[in-house]
């Protein structure tokens, strides 16, 4: 009943044209820095465009496994990154018309769907590029139960998930891709992303390249990201307070 009900959403919102997907995306050389950053270049002359910085588990393995951190899937000259935000734009206006009809199911329906058309944006991108635009894995020939179970090489981790959880890092993406100018996503002061069915993140292509989570981490690693970031120890903290492993001041 439940699919059934989508499916009639759906087929409303294709007919009406009430949704508008827009996406941008794209592939620059990189380089990673020996303390976890990854610098962007610009293709034409490779001077620096952005850096990203990232973190590192600090986890006592009780096996031969290292520590973690994204940067490790980059290598220190001569390789690629790639950069992506995607959204589904409508769904607000749509939602608040039935909102104000007191139709909360509706609403929520509305606002559901939209959100997994951007998820499958994301995915659609993501096979896109892989396949063609950077064409890593031009040959790919995945099913369907393959591909959700991610069984493709590369990754695109978001910044606020377990492996990039600083949310701020979304700044650089936004800057280095001209989001809000060239497909009109927003970022609010708390970096929530503008529409609310949005995807944004990078791409790996390294073979290597897993999801993971960094986990607690240790006041010095939060020293040695500020000083990277050129902010205060102070807000670094409040930015890492989900992962922090000490008490901070």
């Amino acid at each position: 009943k439940l699919f059934n009900e989508a499916q009639e959403w759906l087929d409303k919102i294709i007919a009406d044209k009430r949704f508008t997907a827009k996406a941008i995306f794209g592939l620059f050389p990189a380089a990673a820095t020996e303390n976890d950053s990854v610098i962007v270049q610009d293709p034409s002359d490779q001077h620096e465009l952005a850096r990203f910085h990232f973190l590192r588990q600090q986890q006592n393995k009780k096996d031969s496994r290292h520590n973690l951190c994204l940067a490790d899937f980059v290598a220190g000259e001569e390789d690629y990154i790639g950069a992506f935000a995607v959204a589904i734009f409508g769904a607000e206006a749509m939602a608040a018309e039935y909102a104000e009809q007191h139709d909360d199911y509706a609403a929520i329906m509305i606002k559901v769907l939209a959100d997994r058309l951007a998820e499958a944006l994301a995915e659609k991108l993501h096979y896109d590029v892989r396949s063609r635009y950077w064409g890593y894995a031009a040959d790919e020939a995945l099913d369907h139960q393959a591909l959700l179970k991610e069984q493709y090489q590369g990754i695109r981790p978001a910044a606020g998930y377990p492996a990039c959880p600083d949310h701020t890092e979304k700044a650089t993406l936004w800057q280095l891709l001209d989001v809000e100018q060239r497909i009109g996503m927003q970022l609010t002061e708390s970096f929530a992303m503008l529409p609310a069915a949005a995807v944004s993140g990078l791409y790996f292509a390294n073979p290597e390249a897993q999801y993971f989570t960094v986990g607690k981490i240790n006041r010095d690693q939060v020293v040695d990201y500020a000083e990277r970031k050129g902010i205060a120890l102070e807000e670094a903290e409040r930015w890492l307070a989900p992962i922090i492993g000490y008490e901070a001041a």
